[in-house]
């Protein structure tokens, strides 16, 4: 079993009923899912890099990612109605548990002069969004085998139904937040 999920069970699941006066294990919020997006706007001129993006996505997540479409065209960007763009993937179980263990313990603090992630960047329902500038930070990440620097966004999805909830969910399971 996963280390963050056995963290989860043994001791958040005790200090968030606790803390939220829960009357059931079941209330006691969890990660649903994570969702990692990787845009790369600069597969209009040259489809190659999206292949490149795929790739380097398959070895963060563990799992072989979609690729996503234009929903409209807009004529500044060159970009029409249904041309890839990006590529995300979702993950779930313990693909998910291990890629959050990675994210907490190897890549954030790999990132330059890190003094935590910020507080404000939940939406108001439980889930949390943070960005990541540089693929680099991931250790599967070849730095000869990088092209192009590109960054993405990480969505972790909880069952929470507050921030405040989400907050000490993931404070609990080891996100270094802001002081």
């Amino acid at each position: 079993m996963n280390e963050l999920k056995q963290i989860y069970q043994e001791k958040v699941v005790p200090s968030m009923m606790d803390k939220f006066e829960y009357k059931s294990v079941m209330e006691v919020p969890k990660v649903e899912k994570v969702i990692i997006n990787m845009g790369v706007g600069d597969a209009v001129q040259n489809s190659k890099l999206l292949d490149n993006a795929i790739e380097e996505l398959t070895l963060i997540a563990g799992q072989k990612p979609v690729v996503t479409r234009a929903k409209k065209s807009i004529a500044g960007f060159r970009l029409r109605e249904g041309m890839p763009i990006g590529t995300k993937v979702t993950l779930r179980g313990e693909r998910m548990y291990e890629f959050l263990q990675k994210l907490i313990r190897v890549a954030l603090p790999r990132v330059r002069d890190f003094r935590g992630i910020s507080n404000k960047a939940f939406d108001g329902r439980g889930n949390y969004t943070l960005g990541v500038k540089e693929q680099l930070i991931f250790p599967e990440i070849n730095y000869d085998k990088v092209n192009k620097v590109r960054g993405m966004d990480i969505a972790i999805v909880t069952t929470s139904n507050t921030d405040e909830e989400a907050r000490e969910l993931l404070t609990q399971l080891g996100m270094p937040f802001q002081k």
